[in-house]
C-alpha cells in the first residue's frame, strides 16, 4: 500500500461515521459499526480518534433492563453554528442551529419599508437578537443563509425581480451583508429554498427533474434539473411573475383578455375580484379559496377559473422543461388542497402534450426557513467536516469569496 493511504482511509471512515451520526442522531458503537461496515476494533479506534479531536461526544446510554447499557455517541454540535433567515417585505424570521442540526433559538421581527440604512439596521438587529439568545454574536456564526424574494444577479450581487422589497435594491447585497454580520452569507431565492426542502423532506425526494410553483403574490417557480437548482445567467430562472398570458377565466373581472402578466392574474386583488364575480366574497385570495371549497357550485366555478389561470402559465413551463413532477406550494395552493390541484391538472391536460403529474407540496409551516437551514448546514458541514455538499449548493460568486450569490423566482 502506497504511503499516505492509511491516513486517507482513516479520513474517509471518519467522514462516513460523522455523516451517519448526523443523519441518524446518537448511535452506539455497535449501531455505527453496522452502518459504516467497519470491524469492532476499527470502529472503537475511530470513535476514540473523533472524541480526542472533540468531533464527537458521549451522549448518554441506550438500553436497560437486565442487559448492559451501551454508550451513545453524537456529533459535537458546538463546533459550528449557522443561521437561517426568511426575509419578506414585512418581517424577518431567524433560526439559529448548531452543526448537528439542533435548533437553538428562533426570533421574528417586523421589517420597515424604508431606505437601505433602515432595513439593514433592522435586519442586523434581528440576527443579532437571535444569535444573542443562543449565546453567540453574528460574527461567531459559521454561515448565514437568507431566503428572500427576487433574484441576486451573480455578476453584480444586486437584488432584482423584487420591486416589493423597498430599501433592498441597487447595491451589492452579498458584500453588504457580509460586512454587516462579519461572516459568510448566502442569499437564495425563497421559492428555491422551498424546493430544496421538498427534495429533502417532501414530495420530490424520489425525482430528479421537477418544478415547484408558488401561485400567489407574486408568482414564483423553482426549477430543478437532474437534482440541481437551475438559476440562469442572471439568477432569474423561474421568474414567471411577469410572464404574459391570456386570461382564460370564464367570469368577467375587467382583465385584458388578450394578455396580462401571470402575477397580475394571481395577485391577491385579482383573486378577490374573481371570487366576487362568482358570488364568493372574501377579503383575501387565500380566504376566498378556502370559502369556495364549501360554497357549492359557485365556489366550484371560481376554483375552476382559478385553475384555468394557474394552468395557463404552468403549461408553458411544462412545454419547455417536460419535468417529472409539478408541485404547487404556498398559502393559496395549500388552501385549495387536492381539489385545486386536481382542477389545475385537468386544465393542463387540455393545454400541453406531456402528462406531467401535479401534486400539492408536502412541506408546510416554515418551508423557506427550513430550506435555508438545510442549505446553511450543508455549507458548514462541507467546510468543517469535509462532507460533500448537497447538489443544491449555492453558486459562489466570483467576487464574493465564500459569500454565495443565489436566486430565482419571487414570493411576496
Amino acid at each position: 500500500m502506497r504511503a499516505g493511504s492509511p491516513r486517507l482511509l482513516r479520513e474517509i471512515n471518519d467522514r462516513a461515521a460523522i455523516e451517519a451520526l448526523l443523519r441518524n442522531g446518537p448511535l452506539t458503537r455497535a449501531e455505527l459499526e453496522g452502518i459504516i461496515g467497519l470491524s469492532k476494533p476499527a470502529t472503537a479506534q475511530l470513535l476514540t480518534r473523533l472524541e480526542e479531536s472533540d468531533t464527537v461526544l458521549r451522549n448518554g446510554l441506550r438500553g436497560g433492563g437486565r442487559g448492559p447499557r451501551a454508550q451513545l455517541w453524537s456529533v459535537n454540535g458546538a463546533l459550528a453554528h449557522v443561521a437561517a433567515v426568511d426575509l419578506t417585505p414585512d418581517h424577518v424570521d431567524v433560526a439559529i442551529a448548531d452543526i448537528s442540526g439542533a435548533l437553538l433559538t428562533e426570533h421574528s421581527a417586523p421589517m420597515p419599508k424604508a431606505a437601505k440604512s433602515d432595513v439593514l439596521e433592522a435586519f442586523h438587529g434581528a440576527v443579532s437578537k437571535a444569535a444573542g439568545q443562543a449565546g453567540l454574536t453574528p460574527e461567531a456564526l459559521h454561515h448565514v443563509v437568507v431566503g428572500s424574494p427576487g433574484a441576486v444577479d451573480p455578476a453584480t450581487g444586486k437584488l432584482a425581480y423584487a420591486p416589493h422589497m423597498p430599501g433592498w435594491g441597487g447595491f451589492d447585497l452579498l458584500d453588504e451583508l457580509h460586512g454587516l454580520l462579519g461572516t459568510t452569507v448566502t442569499v437564495e431565492n425563497d421559492v428555491n429554498l422551498v424546493a430544496v426542502e421538498e427534495m429533502i423532506a417532501g414530495r420530490a425526494t424520489e425525482v430528479r427533474d421537477f418544478v415547484l410553483i408558488w401561485p400567489a403574490d407574486a408568482v414564483g417557480a423553482a426549477v430543478v434539473v437532474n437534482g440541481v437548482l437551475l438559476r440562469g445567467a442572471t439568477g432569474g430562472a423561474g421568474e414567471i411573475d411577469g410572464l404574459q398570458i391570456p386570461d382564460r377565466a370564464v367570469a368577467e373581472t375587467g382583465t385584458d383578455r388578450t394578455g396580462g402578466t401571470f402575477g397580475e392574474l394571481l395577485d391577491n386583488g385579482a383573486l378577490v375580484r374573481l371570487a366576487r364575480a362568482h358570488g364568493v366574497a372574501a377579503r383575501t385570495g387565500e380566504a376566498a379559496v378556502r370559502k369556495a371549497l364549501s360554497s357549492g357550485p359557485a365556489g366550484r366555478e371560481f376554483l375552476v377559473d382559478l385553475a384555468r389561470r394557474i394552468a395557463t402559465g404552468v403549461a408553458g413551463v411544462i412545454s419547455v422543461l417536460d419535468p417529472e413532477l409539478v408541485l404547487l406550494s404556498g398559502d393559496v395552493a395549500q388552501a385549495g388542497g387536492t381539489t385545486l390541484v386536481d382542477l389545475v391538472s385537468a386544465e393542463i391536460r387540455h393545454l400541453v402534450v406531456p402528462r406531467t403529474p401535479v401534486q400539492l407540496a408536502l412541506v408546510t409551516g416554515k418551508p423557506v426557513r427550513s430550506g435555508a437551514l438545510h442549505t446553511a448546514l450543508s455549507v458548514a458541514r462541507e467546510q468543517v467536516f469535509g462532507l460533500p455538499a448537497a447538489t443544491t449548493e449555492p453558486f459562489r460568486g466570483p467576487h464574493h469569496g465564500n459569500a454565495a450569490v443565489l436566486a430565482p423566482t419571487t414570493r411576496r
